[in-house]
């Protein structure tokens, strides 16, 4: 086990940001895997830090980065986190603004957004698949799964009534268990 000090926290959440093209859930596996690897969050801790993520207002990414860094460090450690995920972003984007209207026209340029497409999908669909073998554990919570990805994919249901119909079903599932002895 690792000891997190704030320096290495940022360094850790400055790589991620600097690297992970596709937005917060591909930054998923990257937290997971850098943080139970070594040792500063469990497993368990990284899904409920997505679930908090993902429930809170504002940037996945963001929110990932200043749950986990409380997780860790408390205040500071949310603090120092998030402006390690936000600061190489900030930094790129500038770079990007100030030079791409030069290339973006540009072939090159053009196929390696194209390339990088299919990889920023597999990378967002890896901590999709590890939650739901996670987080669905009874055959409800699965049909509440399949239910919220059909209902937003195909039948585009805002992601507001589903949770709000998920709530009422986990509520309901739970009083029904509890009045049976």
């Amino acid at each position: 086990m690792e000891k997190a000090s704030l320096w290495k926290l940022f360094c850790v959440f400055a790589k991620m940001g600097a690297f992970t093209i596709g937005g917060g859930y591909a930054m998923l596996p990257l937290i997971e895997d850098e943080m139970t690897r070594r040792g500063w969050i469990s497993q368990k801790d990284v899904q409920d830090i997505i679930v908090l993520a993902q429930s809170a207002p504002g940037i996945l990414a963001v929110n990932m980065a200043i749950f986990t860094g409380h997780k860790i460090k408390g205040f500071k450690g949310s603090v120092v986190s998030a402006i390690g995920a936000v600061l190489p972003s900030l930094i790129i984007i500038l770079l990007i603004a100030m030079f791409f209207t030069e290339f973006k026209d540009n072939d090159i340029v053009q196929r390696i957004f194209q390339a990088v497409r299919p990889a920023a999908v597999a990378l967002i669909l890896v901590p999709a698949v590890r939650m739901a073998r996670a987080g669905c554990r009874e055959w409800w919570t699965w049909a509440i799964a399949l239910g919220a990805m059909l209902g937003v994919a195909f039948l585009k249901i805002s992601p507001i009534w589903i949770i709000l119909v998920t709530i009422s079903v986990a509520v309901s599932v739970s009083l029904i268990k509890q009045k049976k002895p």
